[in-house]
């Protein structure tokens, strides 16, 4: 019987993580259940990928907001400080700028518009169209923003972050402003003293920040890089990907990642005998076509992963070669020179008319994308999937 099934993936629930729980081994543990009872075989090049929040809680790596403060107050050193562009998110930054008020006496917030860095919207373009508003340009303050505006809620979430983020900054005993604006050097006029809150284009800000005159600029990877008072910490990412988990605490990216990979394949191995790639993985890299937000507000897909996981696919398309290298074959003889092509094909001097439309981005992007969507944020209890022919080609039967 010829084969029929290609990529798998598989949501595997596992028990609630706690700190200090050895969690290679309950990765272990619930694939090899969940192979007796769906059942699947653990085959060579197989993948499980494990969500970074369970990796962070297992390890303990959490901050409050009063060490966080601290470590602002010691590295700003300026009662003003200005928070340029940071996203519009409850979970996601609500609860580090509560941090920020506490340590200063006034924050100037910045907010990039008609939305931020991930799509989040304030307001329509067309909106900004017909006020004639130049979002390159113009700087609004919340006189100008409620006059032309109103209030700007949130469409999915019916939140309105100027009020929130202004409230939080208040509520911790801080001046709060705010302003639209889109142009880095626009936070000048309020203070030097900047912290640089946008994810993926922090070090283009920064650099725009200082050839402007700012005497001091810090991205949110620069905050809590080191364990202070024993807290956790991420000397690579800092608060980036960081995350609330109650009213006074946050957590972080997940630390020593390679580490940890390296020990689930490795009991992997031992169990089964196979090479099964292991990868940690946080938002998705993906773009909701409804509201137009874009995923990705961790700082990367995967921050850690095995070594089977390095690169980009290497395919060829095969409408390509049906509808242009074989298109004088049908039927089996069709299937049969396609399958010859690829079984024997290398990416080493391919054609690049046979790449056209397949997608050049990393492994892991693509993996990191395919595991969030089956895991989803919400109830389904499955921090662990398991991908099955993600490597398989249509020469493999």
């Amino acid at each position: 019987m010829k084969r029929t099934v290609g990529t798998v993936t598989r949501g595997l629930r596992a028990p609630i993580i706690n700190e200090g729980d050895d969690l290679a081994q309950i990765v272990l543990d619930t694939v090899l259940a969940s192979s007796q009872e769906a059942p699947f075989t653990i085959d060579d090049r197989d993948i499980v990928t494990v969500t970074e929040s369970i990796v962070a809680r297992a390890q303990g790596n959490y901050v409050t907001l009063d060490t966080i403060a601290k470590d602002i107050k010691t590295k700003l050193a300026s009662e003003t400080i200005g928070v340029i562009h940071p996203i519009t998110s409850r979970n996601r930054f609500q609860s580090t700028l509560k941090a920020i008020a506490r340590a200063a006496k006034e924050v100037v917030i910045q907010l990039a518009y008609p939305s931020d860095e991930v799509g989040n919207p304030l307001m329509l373009i067309e909106q900004l169209d017909d006020a004639g508003i130049n979002p390159s340009s113009d700087v609004l303050d919340e006189a100008k923003i409620k006059e032309l505006f109103g209030d700007l809620k949130h469409p999915f979430t019916g939140v309105d972050y100027l009020d929130l983020y202004r409230k939080t900054v208040e509520d911790e005993g801080a001046k709060c402003t705010i302003i639209l604006a889109n142009q880095p050097k626009a936070i000048l006029d309020y203070t030097d003293h900047v912290l640089a809150c946008d994810i993926h284009t922090r070090r283009r800000t920064k650099k725009r920040l200082l050839e402007a005159g700012a005497k001091k600029v810090l991205t949110l990877d620069e905050i809590m890089t080191e364990s202070i008072d024993g807290s956790g910490y991420n000397p690579d990412y800092g608060l980036l990907g960081a995350n609330l988990s109650n009213q006074e605490t946050i957590k972080l990216f997940p630390v020593d990642g390679d580490k940890f990979v390296a020990k689930v394949q490795a009991l992997l191995k031992e169990a089964t005998g196979k090479t099964v790639e292991v990868m940690i993985y946080g938002d998705g890299a993906f773009k909701d076509p409804q509201s137009a937000i874009w995923e990705l507000a961790d700082p990367v897909v995967s921050p850690a992963y095995t070594a089977g996981l390095e690169g980009t696919p290497d395919e060829v398309k095969l409408k390509y070669l049906a509808d242009e290298k074989f298109n004088d074959l049908k039927g089996d003889d069709l299937v049969a020179a396609i399958r010859d092509y690829i079984g024997s094909h290398t990416s080493q001097g391919q054609d690049e008319s046979e790449r056209i439309g397949t997608t050049p981005r990393q492994l892991t992007d693509l993996l990191g994308s395919l595991s969030d969507l089956t895991s989803g944020s919400g109830d389904k209890g499955t921090p662990f999937i398991y991908i099955k022919g993600y490597f398989d080609k249509y020469s493999d039967q």
